[in-house]
């Protein structure tokens, strides 16, 4: 056999078991993985920096190295051979209790049943509750060994469990809720009361298939959880191991936002599931929902991948399921099948059959079903004793009020129209309150000239499949619900219908049975390839191939992400230090936490007053007096908030990203670079005016060297249209030929000029601050966190030690320009920008001062020395400041998964525990 040519060099395993592994590495991870770090995750703007280059390289080679490591690949290979959890409310197992230790077991031949039993390599576990309440030990016992020889591991919920959970959560409200019936009306007090109760419950059960989930993990499994009753089941389970892979499954659609918004635990359910590393849906609408619930209701990103949350991404994808076709093509050979069929030929012999086979349930559209059944024949005369709707209604639920009712309706429906249209010997409908065996379900299919499917709201319905796989003979039409999942895999073939339009369905009932030979052939063939070739078994390796590749791609994501900040390592090397500069951002560094609410976009007012951390204001009094500290507030925003905010300590403060500083005891000066052109600014401002009109809950900023757009409390998607259209009215016009930067971030577009950047500005702030301290003793320790957006992180970058030659000559070139300030620029600079009362001659000689400062201007070429890591320079005229070493300097990232810091902090209560921490250590 010829080798394939992509094969891995020195790989001992065949094109066909490594196929998969390629197609990941090679095409999934240089396409999407690559692409992911080369644009900001802030910005969305391409990356270009030198530094930035070499992480695209590094990702690049580290691809590289796994698909030349066989070992590498052969643990992949090993991992897809390890066994598969599935966990679903029900076991596939229908267990009926014969004896105190004895038990019958009745296996279900189910669609997720026959899909797994036929995965490739997939050593399939069944966990669920198995049915029945067992309330002795003696009976779990011998049910646990039953089901053990049949691969299913049961869990056991209590009675009143069930009932809050099963019958209360999960029917009552989840499943009504995700169908568009809405949450029950009934005693609102009362049903206000029980949301909590069942939901407890339903928290409680899905904790007890935890547990027993755990309970038979082992490393290397996979986890697919499956359906609305196992929705906090991902989060459980991340909670006991990161490590897991997990799948989560919805069989039923799943809501628009503006539905699932209603529901009182929409978020604690949402943040649940996206704890699941891949998430399934039947269709792309039903996914799509989800995304739009997560951004609208959490205010996280939706990617073309998925969902970001907590610094990765849930993969949120469609997975349409099929069936086992070659299973009913195997039925129709029976002898007694086909016997059946001739029996039922004979029967209807010169009429036409219209089937209709559904579970008696309120989603699935069986009154209007019958209402157009009636309508047609009213309309069309002539078909009144030619035609035969058999409709096979499934009783569900018959203790239920609600059911109940719809029962009556269609019986009584069903009894006019036998009334109006019927005979002494034939009824147009017939009408069977029971399920039938599956081989009879089979010859009926087989025997049927047209299907209706019309269900109100439906996950799939794999009823259409089922018929479509029955008819390679009879070539029958499709009647089907464009409403039901389905309708995006057959619709080509198919007879879409409204069904809550009767005189569409009606009318859609005499285009069937008037259609000629060819055109349902066409339709037929079209239908009969698609669900012979996606088969139960096609969705299921597909969601489990899936499940497989994202987890080997959140593997390597993860060694992207900068470590935890050691803060034992930062106070060690924070006693000794003998100068010590702490560069602290505010903005989501040391501000109040907002916490996750649940509300749609959030407190505007609330969180656009930025306001310190209560519990910091102790904690900076303590570092700001150590004689042997220098704190620095480095941030984005005006100086009026940073005044407002710590006015009150001994620190340095750098407003609008260091284009201005100034010692809480002086007065603000620019540090500006010369020659700033800020003849953008009205005609970007007019634009910003504009998208601010049209777009409801945004507002921008106007600083003095930037302007932000910001669209955070706006509706998302309306708001990241407007944003793009935005940009195009930009590049197109104001900007288009101005030395500016467009900075995007999450949820904000901001115009700056060419140079503005924390980054750019250090520099200058620290010759400022070295001369105005007097320093005689070279800064030793450096702590740098924030939370920046990445046009900013250069800041990071600026005290790495190991900076390359070309680098530090290129920013000693910078520094030396930056200071080349002639005095009347500068006095035009500071009169037109700052605007400080009293304060324009104070700073005009300030910065007069400082250019003039011979000793600053050494120092400030020193800044740049290069030195090896680790080693110590003495400090003398004409030295580094920065005495620094690699062990000595800690760059941290708040928030941010993928940044240039060499560490993270996950929150701005992370960074208040750690600075608490270092006060203590500042007090002793």
């Amino acid at each position: 056999m010829r080798k394939d040519s992509t094969q891995m060099p020195g790989s001992k395993y065949t094109s066909r078991n490594s196929t998969k592994v390629e197609r990941l590495l090679r095409e999934r991870e240089l396409r999407k993985f690559n692409r992911s770090f080369i644009v900001n995750e802030d910005t969305g703007e391409s990356i270009n920096t030198t530094g930035e280059r070499k992480r695209e390289n590094d990702s690049r080679l580290s691809v590289s190295r796994l698909l030349s490591d066989g070992h590498q690949v052969e643990n992949i290979e090993n991992h897809s051979k390890q066994k598969l959890l599935v966990v679903a409310n029900r076991l596939p197992i229908t267990a009926s209790r014969i004896g105190e230790d004895s038990w019958s077991l009745e296996v279900s031949a189910g669609g997720l049943v026959s899909a797994l039993l036929g995965v490739n390599e997939v050593d399939a576990k069944w966990i669920g509750w198995a049915g029945v309440n067992v309330p002795d030990e003696v009976g779990k016992i011998s049910l646990t060994k039953a089901l053990a020889e049949k691969s299913c591991i049961p869990v056991f919920l209590e009675e009143d469990i069930v009932d809050q959970y099963y019958n209360g959560y999960c029917n009552n409200i989840l499943w009504p809720l995700f169908h568009y019936l809405g949450l029950p009306q009934e005693d609102r007090l009362a049903t206000t009361r029980s949301f909590e109760t069942q939901f407890n419950a339903y928290k409680r059960a899905n904790e007890l298939f935890a547990d027993i989930v755990c309970e038979h993990f082992e490393e290397g499994d996979s986890v697919w959880c499956h359906d609305y009753h196992l929705m906090f089941l991902p989060k459980c389970l991340k909670e006991r191991n990161r490590n897991m892979k997990i799948g989560w499954f919805l069989h039923t659609p799943f809501p628009s936002s503006e539905i699932h918004r209603t529901l009182p635990s929409r978020s604690e359910l949402l943040q649940s599931v996206l704890d699941a590393d891949v998430v399934g849906f039947h269709t792309y609408d039903y996914a799509r929902h989800f995304v739009s619930a997560c951004t609208r209701i959490l205010g996280l990103e939706g990617t073309p991948e998925g969902v970001e949350y907590q610094g990765r991404v849930t993969r949120v994808a469609a997975f349409p399921i099929g069936i086992d076709a070659n299973r009913f093509k195997r039925v129709l050979e029976n002898p007694d099948v086909q016997e059946n069929i001739k029996i039922m030929e004979e029967r209807f012999r010169g009429r036409k059959v219209l089937l209709g086979v559904d579970r008696l349930d309120m989603i699935k559209g069986i009154p209007q079903k019958v209402l157009a059944f009636e309508k047609f024949l009213e309309e069309n005369p002539e078909w009144q004793d030619k035609v035969i709707l058999i409709q096979i209604a499934v009783p569900t639920r018959t203790d239920v009020p609600e059911y109940q009712r719809l029962t009556s309706q269609v019986h009584e429906i069903v009894g006019r129209v036998n009334g109006r249209f019927g005979t002494l010997t034939e009824a147009p409908i017939h009408h069977l309150d029971r399920s039938i065996g599956f081989d009879a379900l089979c010859a009926l299919y087989a025997v049927t000239d047209v299907t209706l499917v019309t269900s109100l709201r439906d996950g799939m319905n794999l009823v259409s499949y089922e018929f479509v796989a029955c008819q390679e003979s009879k070539k029958g039409v499709l009647i089907l619900s464009e409403f039901a999942g389905a309708a995006q895999s057959l619709g080509a073939g198919a007879l879409l219908v409204n069904p809550w339009n009767i005189s569409e369905l009606a009318a859609s009932y005499a285009q069937a049975l008037n259609m000629s030979p060819d055109e349902r052939e066409k339709r037929h063939r079209h239908n009969y390839a698609h669900v012979t070739t996606h088969s139960a078994k096609h969705w299921a390796e597909m969601f489990v191939s899936e499940l497989k590749d994202t987890a080997l791609e959140d593997k390597m994501r993860t060694r992207q992400i900068p470590p935890i900040l050691p803060a034992e390592v930062a106070f060690n090397r924070y006693i000794p230090a003998k100068n010590r500069l702490l560069i602290l951002g505010f903005n989501a560094t040391l501000t109040e936490p907002i916490g996750p609410t649940g509300r749609i976009r959030g407190d505007q007012i609330k969180e656009m007053e930025l306001k310190l951390h209560s519990e910091l204001k102790e904690t900076l009094n303590l570092l700001c007096n150590d004689p042997k500290t220098t704190i620095l507030i480095l941030s984005s925003s005006d100086r009026s908030v940073l005044d407002d905010n710590f006015g009150d300590y001994n620190m340095w403060l750098a407003a609008e990203n260091g284009m201005f500083l100034r010692h809480t005891k002086g007065e603000w000066m620019t540090t500006m670079p010369e020659h700033l052109n800020m003849d953008w600014v009205e005609s970007v401002k007019h634009v910003f005016e504009y998208f601010t009109e049209r777009t409801p809950r945004s507002h921008f900023e106007h600083r003095e060297t930037s302007l932000v757009w910001n669209y955070k409390y706006a509706d998302v998607e309306f708001g990241r249209l407007q944003a793009r259209d935005m940009l195009q009215h930009l590049w197109t016009g104001p900007i288009s030929n101005s030395a500016v930067d467009v900075v995007q971030g999450s949820r904000s577009v901001e115009v700056r000029s060419v140079g503005v950047t924390k980054g750019a500005g250090i520099d200058r702030i620290l010759g400022e601050i070295v001369h105005s301290k007097c320093m005689v003793t070279p800064i030793d320790y450096v702590l740098c966190i924030g939370h920046f957006l990445g046009k900013d992180e250069d800041i990071y970058t600026f005290f790495e030690p190991e900076l390359p030659a070309e680098s530090i000559a290129i920013a000693k070139s910078k520094a030396a320009d930056t200071y080349k300030l002639s005095s009347t620029d500068k006095k035009t600079s500071s009169a037109r920008m700052l605007g400080v009362k009293n304060g324009t001659k104070q700073i005009q000689a300030k910065a007069q001062r400082v250019l003039a400062e011979k000793k600053l201007a050494n120092n400030l070429n020193s800044l740049f020395v290069s030195k090896a890591p680790r080693e110590s320079v003495a400090w003398h005229e004409g030295s580094s400041v920065l005495d620094l070493n690699g062990d000595c300097y800690f760059s941290c990232a708040v928030g941010r998964k993928r940044s240039n810091a060499r560490y993270l902090l996950n929150s701005s209560d992370d960074v208040v525990t750690f600075l608490k921490s270092l006060a203590k250590i500042t007090a002793t």
